[in-house]
C-alpha cells in the first residue's frame, strides 16, 4: 500500500513539474526587446540548392517585429497587429494582409512572442521537452492553413532558436535565429520605425 501512495506521488509530482505551454509561454514573453540575426533557407522541390537569406531582426513586445533581410537583396519589413509593412524610399507602405506569406508573417511573430492562446485558434500544439531544451509542433486546424502548411516545428531554450515550415507542395523553410539577445533596450532608430 505504502509503495502505491510513492508511486501516486512521484506520477503527481512529475506532472507538477512538466513543462507546459503556459510556461513555454510565459517564458518566451518575458523579454521587452530581443535582438539577433537570422539564416533563412526556403528549400524548393524544383531546385537542388536551397535559397539563403539572411539579415537580423528586432522583436519588441509592445511593438512588434523589425525584419531587416541583408542578403540577397536589402529590404526592410515591420510586422505587427495592424499587418505587414515594407520599407521604400517613401517610408513604410502596408502591404495586403491576406495572402499566404502574411499568414506565415502572423504566426512567426505569435511564435517568437510566445502566444500560443493565439497560435491554438489555429493550431494544435504539442509540446516536448524543458525549458531549457523544447520543441513546439504546430498541426493546422483550419482548411486554410491545411492547405499551405503540413506542420510547423520550432525549437528552442530560452528562446525560440530554430523554426521549419513543412508546406503542403513538399517545399520548406528552416529558420535559424542567432546572436539572440535581451540585454539591449530599443535604438533611437528602431523606436521610430515601430512609431512610424
Amino acid at each position: 500500500m505504502r509503495s502505491r501512495g510513492l508511486m501516486l506521488l512521484l506520477v503527481f509530482s512529475s506532472q507538477a513539474f512538466a513543462f507546459d505551454l503556459q510556461q513555454l509561454s510565459d517564458q518566451l514573453a518575458k523579454p521587452s526587446v530581443i535582438h539577433g540575426s537570422f539564416i533563412q533557407e526556403k528549400h524548393l522541390r524544383a531546385l537542388p540548392q536551397p535559397l539563403t537569406s539572411k539579415g537580423t531582426f528586432v522583436l519588441a513586445k509592445d511593438h512588434g517585429l523589425l525584419w531587416l533581410l541583408k542578403i540577397p537583396l536589402q529590404q526592410d519589413y515591420r510586422i505587427n497587429a495592424k499587418g505587414i509593412a515594407r520599407r521604400d524610399g517613401s517610408g513604410w507602405q502596408m502591404l495586403p494582409g491576406k495572402s499566404a506569406g502574411a499568414e506565415q508573417n502572423r504566426i512567426f511573430l505569435a511564435v517568437l512572442q510566445g502566444d500560443s492562446s493565439g497560435l491554438q485558434r489555429d493550431f494544435e500544439l504539442s509540446l516536448s521537452g524543458e525549458a531549457q531544451n523544447w520543441k513546439l509542433t504546430l498541426t493546422p486546424r483550419s482548411m486554410l492553413l491545411k492547405q499551405v502548411f503540413n506542420q510547423i516545428n520550432i525549437d528552442g531554450g530560452e528562446l525560440v532558436q530554430r523554426i521549419e515550415l513543412l508546406e503542403t507542395q513538399g517545399d520548406s523553410t528552416v529558420l535559424r535565429m542567432q546572436d539572440i539577445t535581451s540585454a539591449a533596450p530599443l535604438s533611437d532608430a528602431e523606436q521610430h520605425d515601430f512609431a512610424e
